[in-house]
């Protein structure tokens, strides 16, 4: 299990972008809070992609925050994974390693 040393965030609020803030969840658990301009009909999607991403990097434990401008999904994919990456201070080398198995 992966574990968040610290709050981080990713990305930015411009038009088709997503800011993810994730922090440490001393309460145990994931806490999701989804801010969306397609929420309505791209929510569920959101946040199964939100789920996949914590489940490859083994984080239990996190408050994560998205405020999508409508984002595409591989948007979003990357910047959990910077968010990830930055809470809990680790270095992924995107050339050689992919959590999602594709070389």
């Amino acid at each position: 299990m992966l574990k968040l040393k610290k709050a981080a965030i990713a990305g930015t609020l411009e038009s088709s972008d997503v800011q993810v803030s994730i922090a440490p969840n001393e309460e145990g658990g994931r806490k999701i809070e989804l801010q969306s301009v397609v929420r309505m009909q791209f929510g569920e999607s959101i946040l199964a992609t939100v789920h996949r991403v914590l489940d490859e990097f083994d984080v239990q434990d996190a408050v994560v925050r998205l405020n999508d401008k409508g984002a595409i999904d591989i948007v979003i994919m990357s910047r959990m994974q910077a968010a990830i990456c930055r809470a809990a201070a680790i270095a992924y080398d995107w050339a050689k390693e992919d959590p999602h198995g594709q070389h």
